[in-house]
């Protein structure tokens, strides 16, 4: 039997986390003597009942999915990248002072 600290450890998530799941019944739990208990065998059951749902929402990538995302990757990259000396600049609403004076 796992505790509350040591899934919360395990699942890396918030101990207050697992209290409001317990509450809303989204997670397999014992309650003994008023403290939380969690079946090792039945989280793991419970984690796995997520997998096939995770994978049937991804789309699978075709070729021209690769090539719409490394086109994304660029346009991301030239919204950060500056052309002098390829440094980088934040995209900061302080920032703007540099931006109309010229310095950077």
């Amino acid at each position: 039997m796992l505790t509350v600290k040591e899934l919360s450890a395990w699942l890396n998530i918030k101990p207050s986390t697992l209290y409001l799941w317990a509450s809303q019944n989204k997670i397999p739990c014992r309650r003994i003597h008023g403290l939380l208990r969690f079946e090792r065998e039945d989280i793991q059951e419970w984690l796995d009942a997520f997998q096939p749902a995770i994978a049937s929402r991804l789309p699978a990538l075709t070729y021209d999915d690769t090539r719409d995302l490394n086109h994304l990757i660029e346009a991301a990259k030239s919204e950060v990248y500056t052309s002098r000396h390829g440094e980088t600049r934040p995209k900061s609403g302080l920032i703007q002072k540099e931006d109309a004076d010229g310095a950077v």
